[in-house]
């Protein structure tokens, strides 16, 4: 067995998970280091403020921007802290099919979570990441912001912690002369 194309295949998948989704010119993650305390621009089509139970939610073609990152779902769920007058979104609950894009890569998902305070973005259900012509699918992908470190899995686990599903792919490879 020749072990030079099992170490490559691992390489390949390492820059594309390990390393986070990387930006195709420099090696670093578009999203690594992302401000979660930016603005958010939010446009849906209709609006509901629950204030008792400090959340809103927004469906109908949402679309959820927040510096280079953009979040397009069917519903939306904002949970927020109320203090001194100003509003502290805490966690984004989205669902209805998501879609998650940064300038060099797309994510797609039955549902995700965007939890500001911990930095963290997790898409479940069916999940799809590409980056240049590459791809993965699995059950879960989790994007750590702070590192720009993405972990995708098979999803669900089963009887005795086994993974239900896994994680398949394709890696284009550079063509040279």
């Amino acid at each position: 067995m020749n072990v030079k194309p099992i170490i490559a295949i691992t390489a390949m998948a390492a820059a594309l998970l390990g390393s986070g989704m990387a930006m195709a010119q420099s090696g670093v993650s578009a999203l690594k280091g992302h401000d979660s305390k930016a603005p958010i621009d939010l446009a849906a089509d209709r609006a509901e403020a629950q204030d008792r139970a400090d959340r809103a939610i927004f469906a109908g073609n949402v679309v959820i921007k927040q510096g280079e990152l953009t979040m397009r779902t069917a519903r939306l769920t904002l949970a927020y802290a109320n203090t001194s007058g100003k509003l502290d979104i805490n966690r984004i609950d989205a669902s209805g099919g998501v879609t998650v894009v940064s300038p060099s890569e797309t994510a797609r998902g039955d549902f995700a979570v965007y939890d500001l305070n911990q930095k963290l973005i997790t898409m479940v259900g069916n999940v799809r990441l590409d980056r240049a012509g590459s791809y993965l699918n699995g059950g879960r992908l989790t994007i750590d912001l702070d590192t720009g470190r993405a972990v995708m899995d098979g999803g669900q686990r089963g009887a005795n912690n086994q993974s239900v599903g896994r994680v398949t792919g394709r890696f284009t490879v550079a063509q040279r002369n």
